[in-house]
């Protein structure tokens, strides 16, 4: 059964069921509103936008186009169930930083089908926005992650719900031209939101035209999984941009990642999670074609690190545009669990096609394992990056 929730000029309730007690279905009050103020903070009329209660749902979730909406805690949906979620919908999420969070469990499904002129929008509810105010969209899949092994799972950090799986062609949905602004809400010291967490998503999901808008903690991050991913932006993220581990193996392409004053690196690469082990005996190798990474500036930030690999990660990269960073890559490994290094001699941590604008050091070689640069990079000055002002035109905000 779908439950809709609908805007109209009458006042209208519709009942959703939610597994978090036995009592009566919860009641959601609507009222009349259209929002979308293509992402520059709050405009000051979510007061008339409806909410959405604090619930694990067990039945589908309808958003209308062009409405808003508000959620003032966690919104999980469970296995069966999809959060629809139509064009031009805006959500506003409290500000009370880590315990506002969409999830969507192993089994359930987000389509989220924005436009170019026409973007959905998960945003705070403060009347001045900043970083951190809520947690961010959470997506649990059943593909393979290296920290378990055969259909064996882990636990997110947000939300202790279970991901990872033997299904590569596990499918949660779609996400077309949606923005995250001002996730990043930190449960602890360990535990923070992205504003895009993929936990062990599968190739069947379809991600494309992302945005990560000044976020607290890393703008898009894959917990192992094998989704693909592309026209990804990323603006003013202040700890790692993109981040991947666990095994991640999917495609990212199209990507733009650019840095405020408060960062860390463009990217972030593990093999796989160093708390806890690689008992699936892979590492993350993810294509990555067409990326760009606007930094601050060798004169304003001279330590900055564009893109580290650790951990025993591999890679493909290819076409990338690099610019303003003290490093372009860093990689970090040993010769022992983490051999990283061992990428670059058997070809399977490349780059291809590279261009570096005010940057100090192009690579930097700390992983025990004796090589040149030539061997890792080829085809200098001849990255281009990606065509951001066109994919990027209309639906992002700066």
């Amino acid at each position: 059964m779908k439950n809709n929730v609908i805007l109209g000029l009458a006042i209208v309730t519709m009942l959703f069921s939610c597994s978090s007690d036995d009592t009566a279905d919860i009641v959601i009050n609507d009222s009349s509103s259209v929002v979308n103020n293509n992402g520059n903070g709050n405009d000051n009329t979510n007061d008339l936008c409806t909410t959405i209660p604090a619930a694990e749902y067990t039945s589908d979730l309808e958003l209308e186009a062009n409405k808003c909406y508000r959620i003032s805690g966690p919104v999980i949906m469970a296995s069966g169930t999809n959060l629809i979620i139509n064009e031009g919908a805006t959500i506003y999420a409290e500000a009370t930083g880590a315990d506002v969070y969409i999830a969507i469990s192993q089994g359930a499904k987000i389509i989220a089908t924005g436009t170019a002129n026409n973007p959905i929008v998960m945003t705070s509810n403060a009347p001045s926005p900043a970083a951190g105010d809520w947690g961010g969209l959470i997506i649990l899949g059943k593909a393979p992650i290296n920290s378990v092994t055969g259909s064996g799972t882990s636990t997110s950090e947000i939300a202790s719900l279970p991901y990872g799986g033997n299904m590569s062609n596990d499918s949660s949905g779609t996400l077309r031209h949606m923005r995250v602004e001002y996730s990043g809400g930190a449960a602890d010291g360990q535990s923070e939101n992205n504003a895009f967490s993929f936990y062990g998503v599968g190739n069947e999901t379809v991600v494309e035209y992302i945005q990560a808008y000044e976020g607290k903690d890393d703008g898009v991050e894959f917990f192992g999984g094998t989704v693909n991913v592309s026209y990804v932006s990323v603006i003013n993220a202040q700890d790692d941009s993109i981040d991947w581990t666990e095994g991640y193996t999917g495609t990212i392409t199209n990507a733009y990642i650019k840095h405020g004053f408060e960062h860390d690196k463009g990217i972030e690469a593990d093999g796989y999670n160093t708390d806890f082990s690689n008992e699936g005996g892979y590492y993350s190798k993810p294509t990555v074609t067409n990326l760009t990474i606007i930094g601050l500036g060798t004169a304003n930030d001279p330590d900055s690190e564009a893109i580290r690999l650790r951990a025993g990660t591999q890679g493909i990269f290819n076409n990338i545009l690099i610019q303003g960073y003290g490093e372009g890559f860093d990689l970090d490994g040993d010769l022992g669990d983490n051999p990283t290094g061992n990428g670059v001699i058997n070809g399977n941590l490349q780059v291809t096609n590279v261009t570096f604008t005010d940057v100090t050091l192009t690579m930097k070689n700390d992983t025990q394992v004796p090589f040149e640069e030539t061997d890792f990079i080829s085809g200098a000055t001849n990255g281009t990056g990606t065509d951001y002002a066109t994919w990027g035109a209309l639906w992002t905000a700066e």
